[in-house]
């Protein structure tokens, strides 16, 4: 009897430590099999612990995993802004680089590849490791962002750059600077020029090789699947080399980019700067003069003007430039700034270095921390049941885009038709190259690998946005307070339409 007392009480010391020392059982996982181990049943509990605590590989061998929620959600937010690094980088040396060369085939066939090469990198990897069952699960991740990446830039980012940047619509033209219809959804808004409807135009043809691989979905056919997704390679691919061959032949269009560089650097210069010095707005919010502001900047001009007479003007000196520059701007018009000679960029030894390196570095992060942060939404899809596809939609756009989105809404905001005109054909931009080169890199992975395209939903979402938002812009060239309303309610959609298709009528 006492031996008996003896071994539970050693059966239970056994068990409260290991119940105390958590997760440094779970390298045991693979003593599973082995039979001996504990007899009544024990060994069972322990196995369910191992698999609940090691369920995730370290990328690489060495970069750190986790199955808890908050630590994925802590990895997804590093790893995210690591790629919110690279994609800058590569954004600021792809710029630099046109500024450099100015229009020619590295600006039309390049640069544009360069700018798509983070989420290209991302996708590529959804699929690219592991077994077909490991691939089949994470390529979702893939899908995710290049859906996400498309649906944010023309209905959040686009309707954001409607809203800040309207201004009175009058004949259907807005009014640079003009703003005195308030919120008005018909009489208030922004207008672009020609070149813009163009882009939109180009987005809505870039859709076509979503259109070919559902052929088979939409015949019911589960025969032709693979070899729809073949042909929608090779016409996405096509559209991909033609997209790259108008821009080489078109010069005008990456004068625009160039032009937009330009002006971007001259804002967001003026605003770092006034962020450093400034001390408040001279206005109230009302319209009316803040006068606590006005005499902090008068007592500050007295000082400098006891310390050094004649410095006073140096105050504002930065401001004058700035507004100088500002008005010279103004006398653009949008119909041929395009034709100007770009001027003011030198092709310094140090410049193009800077431009490589920055080009050079944005790829090696996005290499590195692409796969790594795949991982991540993945384990954390695990950890909470949350479809890998919603997590990679919302966050992962984030990461990739959200440098080119601040930007745009910033730009945006200057209330011009100029500005608007660029800033938009930016946007349409960027998403014709998510729907041809991204989407060749995703064909590319299903193809290769022999995964199942169950997409349909995913692409249902990318069609509707594309088209309603692409003949939106190919159509018209003023676009009310409304449209922006339209945008940015297509967001939620779009989510709400997967999930139902996907998670409530299984369609695929």
């Amino acid at each position: 009897m006492a031996n008996k007392s003896k071994h539970h009480l050693t059966v239970s010391i056994f068990l409260f430590l290991v119940i105390l020392s958590g997760p440094t059982y779970a390298r045991f996982i693979a003593l599973r099999s082995t039979s001996d181990l504990l007899s009544d049943g024990v060994h069972l509990t322990l196995n369910r612990f191992a698999a609940e605590t090691s369920t995730c590989d370290e990328t690489y061998g060495f970069l750190p995993c986790t199955t808890s929620v908050l630590g994925n959600i802590f990895l997804i937010a590093v790893y995210g802004f690591l790629m919110f690094i690279a994609a800058k980088s590569l954004s600021d040396g792809s710029e630099l680089l046109l500024e450099i060369l100015g229009p020619g085939i590295i600006g039309g066939l390049f640069l544009p590849i360069l700018g798509a090469l983070p989420d290209a990198m991302l996708i590529l990897v959804s699929g690219l490791s592991g077994s077909t069952e490991t691939a089949q699960s994470q390529v979702s991740v893939g899908m995710g962002l290049l859906a996400g990446s498309t649906v944010m830039l023309l209905t959040i980012i686009w309707g954001s750059c409607v809203i800040v940047g309207k201004c009175d619509l009058k004949d259907s033209v807005a009014q640079d600077a003009q703003d005195t219809k308030g919120f008005s959804l018909t009489e208030s808004g922004i207008s672009t020029d020609i070149w813009t409807s163009y882009a939109a135009m180009m987005m809505v043809i870039s859709v076509i090789p979503f259109l070919v691989v559902q052929i088979p979905q939409l015949l019911n056919s589960t025969s032709g699947r693979h070899l729809a997704v073949l042909i929608g390679l090779i016409v996405s691919l096509l559209l991909l080399v033609s997209y790259c061959a108008y821009q080489v032949l078109q010069p005008s269009i990456q004068q625009r980019k160039i032009y937009y560089v330009k002006q971007k650097r001259v804002i967001l210069g003026f605003l770092w700067h006034l962020k450093k010095r400034a001390m408040g707005k001279l206005l109230k919010e009302n319209g009316e003069p803040d006068e606590g502001i006005i005499e902090k900047w008068l007592k500050k001009t007295v000082q400098a003007a006891a310390r050094n007479p004649g410095s006073e003007t140096k105050i504002f000196e930065d401001f004058l430039i700035f507004e100088e520059t500002k008005r010279e701007q103004d006398l653009l018009d949008v119909r041929n700034h395009s034709e100007e000679v770009v001027e003011g960029v030198e092709s310094s030894k140090w410049t193009t270095i800077r431009a490589a390196l920055l080009l050079l570095l944005g790829t090696i992060i996005a290499a590195a921390f692409a796969d790594p942060l795949v991982d991540a939404v993945d384990n954390f899809s695990d950890a909470t049941g949350i479809p890998a596809f919603f997590i990679s939609f919302i966050a992962l756009p984030l990461a990739t885009n959200s440098s080119e989105a601040v930007t745009a809404i910033i730009f945006a905001s200057r209330d011009k038709r100029t500005t608007a005109s660029l800033t938009f054909s930016e946007l349409y931009g960027a998403a014709t190259m998510n729907n041809v080169l991204c989407l060749s890199v995703f064909l590319a992975l299903v193809y290769i690998r022999g995964l199942t395209w169950d997409f349909s939903a995913e692409v249902l979402v990318i069609l509707i946005v594309c088209l309603v938002m692409g003949l939106l812009g190919s159509l018209r060239t003023h676009f009310p307070l409304w449209t922006a309303i339209l945008a940015i309610l297509l967001y939620p959609f779009s989510l709400a339409l997967v999930y139902v298709l996907d998670y409530v009528l299984g369609w695929s």
